[in-house]
């Protein structure tokens, strides 16, 4: 097929000659890696059998002997029972258990250890900036809602900023430059009537904004150089560090047992919006980030408890899978959870026994919405899950799942 079509001479009028689909083009990529098998190499043992030569004719004058063909004592033979071939359901939770299932002990361990450095961190900045009204520290992140999967080595901390919705309002990200409606942007209002300074939030505004920017470069000195990590560490019987290089709020643990990385986000929570301080890369330094993680893990939650549902089951190894395969980490989380509520609205029957099915099915939904370069976001159908990603990153992922649509034991593979 790629030889017909190399040498076919292309038809300068078709206007169509200069498109292929995406779908084409991973079609194309599993054809050149597809092998043909060798033939079979003679066996070593049959090597070393005599060659069975032709009967010499008899001599003139020779008699025609009758030769006696004595047969070899039948040996009994064994009935062996034919092997068991799995089942992609079987080998689903066969995955799931011995590779993804996270151990009890790191389930219980790791957010010990984040509740313990959470609870140093609430202390410092109610010492360290009792002037800003932050609210309670909390933990996110699926280990915590158990859709863990191995490695359980990352825990948020999600740090509310409290606002006075009197002198703050939102404005969504598709009325600004950025033209994104999942960014917003936080003016302060009423500077006529109530002035800078009648917000302990005034210092981080740049222009009319609340600038996420500042307010993470203000917590990230805090963290590097103002709180004794060392000694913190002690006490909790682990080393505890800021990651210096980093533009996110990442701290690193190391215990005995587990190694952690923790990301500190500032929240605001205002007119039913979860937003939280991680703006683009790039210069626009005003943006907040929309979160629909809890809305996400409830509305699965939800449908599984409606129906004895499996989809939770589903994202756990999905998100496994995409955690570990070098294409496909960047659809873990949200995507994912998308795409399996997306699902739910059209295919209802997810039951346990369904699980290899609807696992499929969420491979094959995949490919479209890569072939389209849009994932609408369940919540919000204006917002694509894929705008941040490359057209090298979505043909790559494409063709990964391309061919894991026909084979899903691909993905099941070591990397």
């Amino acid at each position: 097929q790629l030889i017909d079509r190399a040498t076919s001479p292309r038809d300068e009028g078709d206007p169509k000659a200069e498109q292929k689909t995406l779908e084409e083009s991973w079609q194309d990529l599993a054809l050149i890696k597809a092998t043909t098998k060798a033939p079979d190499k003679r066996r070593r043992e049959d090597l070393n059998e005599p060659l069975l030569l032709p009967a010499r004719p008899p001599a003139p004058g020779e008699a025609h002997e009758p030769k006696v063909c004595i047969a070899p004592p039948e040996t009994p033979q064994v009935k062996s029972s034919p092997p068991h071939c799995l089942t992609l359901q079987e080998k689903l939770l066969s995955h799931y258990s011995s590779r993804l299932a996270v151990p009890d002990v790191q389930a219980s361990l790791i957010p010990q250890l984040a509740r313990n450095i959470c609870a140093h961190l609430q202390n410092f900045l109610h010492t360290k900036c009792p002037e800003l009204p932050f609210g309670t520290l909390s933990l996110s992140g699926p280990l915590l809602d158990g859709l863990g999967v191995l490695p359980a080595d990352h825990i948020n901390l999600m740090l509310p900023v409290g606002l006075d919705t009197a002198l703050w309002s939102l404005i969504p990200g598709e009325d600004t430059v950025v033209r994104n409606p999942q960014y917003w942007i936080i003016k302060r209002t009423d500077l006529e009537y109530f002035p800078r300074g009648c917000s302990p939030w005034d210092r981080f505004i740049v222009g009319q904004y609340l600038s996420s920017n500042v307010l993470n470069e203000t917590l990230h000195k805090m963290l590097v150089a103002s709180i004794n990590w060392p000694a913190i560490g002690s006490l909790l019987g682990t080393v505890v560090h800021p990651v210096v290089a980093s533009l996110e709020l990442k701290l690193k643990v190391k215990h005995d047992q587990v190694e952690l990385s923790i990301t500190l986000f500032p929240v605001v929570e205002m007119e039913d919006k979860v937003l939280l301080a991680a703006p683009p890369e790039g210069l626009v330094e005003n943006l907040w980030l929309e979160s629909f993680y809890r809305a996400e893990v409830s509305k699965v939650k939800e449908l599984d408890a409606s129906d004895s549902g499996a989809r939770q089951h589903c994202l756990r190894i999905l998100n496994g899978i995409c955690k570990s395969h070098p294409a496909l980490h960047k659809l873990c989380g949200s995507p994912l959870a998308h795409v399996i509520l997306h699902l739910s609205a059209t295919s209802p029957d997810w039951a346990k026994e369904s699980l290899a099915d609807r696992f499929q099915q969420v491979l094959e939904e995949l490919v479209g919405y890569l072939e389209k370069g849009v994932l609408p976001s369940y919540f919000n159908h204006k917002i694509n899950l894929f705008c941040e990603l490359s057209e090298e990153e979505i043909d790559e992922m494409g063709f990964v799942l391309y061919r894991a649509v026909s084979e899903p034991e691909l993905l099941l593979k070591e990397k």
